[in-house]
């Protein structure tokens, strides 16, 4: 199983442009050529040549994107209520889809990745918490066509147009749990056995960060994969990232910069953290 979260109050701690742009030039001094080149790893390098360095092509990208860029530019407005941290903090706001889309959308690059991952690893099932406007969402369905996503998302008017963009796009195996996230996870927890693969997308914080962290572990096995979004995207969550890295029960973690990857494989002997360039 897939869980993505994007879950609880917003941080204003957010990194500046500056900032985040000079973590980024260290982090390209740091990281890996992305080849493989050097990693010993057997696992990591599989991973890198199977995952991160193939490609996600077809008309349904193609289809994807163009209702992506549809999105960026929808000059209309909808009532918001912000559940994590980010660009629309305030809360019970009037905001066009265009400005919200900017702000909550992921990138081509890394919804095909993820969409790689979940294709790659084969979950029986996906959950993602924060449907955002459902691009994400869309790219999980297509990589688990006989599967189904069940993606949560806090704020009613933006879960609508999610809905509206897999009926669009033609996906039928998404289910989207409209509600605040404290309540509907739990619940969710309560029908489920274990985690295979998790991606933690949205609330920019540390306690929450932790929180569910350690919420995911409980359901977790030695397969499971738990990702993190925007690992440098404050102090909150560069605290957060590394603790994360340093928990005896993670056995080996990738550092694509927007994204941290953890394995919790018993096989790894010793703990081991890679930084690699994407």
């Amino acid at each position: 199983m897939l869980l993505i979260l994007n879950v609880g109050k917003g941080s204003k701690m957010k990194y500046n442009k500056l900032t985040i742009l000079l973590k980024y030039i260290l982090y390209l001094i740091k990281a890996s050529n992305g080849r493989g080149h050097g990693i010993h790893s057997p696992f990591v390098f599989s991973f890198i040549k199977k995952v991160l360095n193939t490609t996600t092509q077809g008309d349904w990208v193609n289809d994807i994107e163009n209702y992506r860029a549809a999105l960026l530019n929808n000059q209309h407005e909808i009532n918001i209520v912000d559940l994590g941290a980010g660009a629309i903090r305030e809360t019970n706001q009037t905001k066009k889809i265009s400005v919200i889309a900017r702000g909550s959308l992921k990138s081509k690059k890394y919804s095909t990745l993820l969409n790689r991952i979940v294709a790659y690893y084969r979950p029986n099932t996906v959950l993602e918490m924060g449907s955002s406007f459902g691009i994400t969402t869309c790219y999980l369905a297509q990589a688990i066509p006989l599967g189904k996503v069940v993606t949560m998302e806090g704020a009613p008017a933006i879960a609508k147009e999610a809905l509206h963009t897999f009926s669009n796009l033609g996906f039928s195996n998404i289910q989207l749990i409209e509600g605040d996230f404290d309540k509907s996870l739990p619940l969710y927890f309560n029908m489920t056995t274990t985690i295979g693969l998790a991606y933690v997308d949205g609330n920019h914080s540390y306690e929450p960060t932790m929180c569910y962290f350690n919420l995911l572990l409980a359901k977790s096995n030695q397969d499971s994969i738990l990702i993190f979004d925007d690992i440098h995207w404050s102090s909150e969550m560069e605290k957060a990232w590394k603790e994360i890295k340093e928990d005896e029960r993670v056995s080996l973690t990738i550092d694509l910069f927007y994204i941290g990857i953890v394995f919790l494989k018993k096989e790894n002997k010793e703990k081991e953290n890679f930084i690699i360039r994407f």
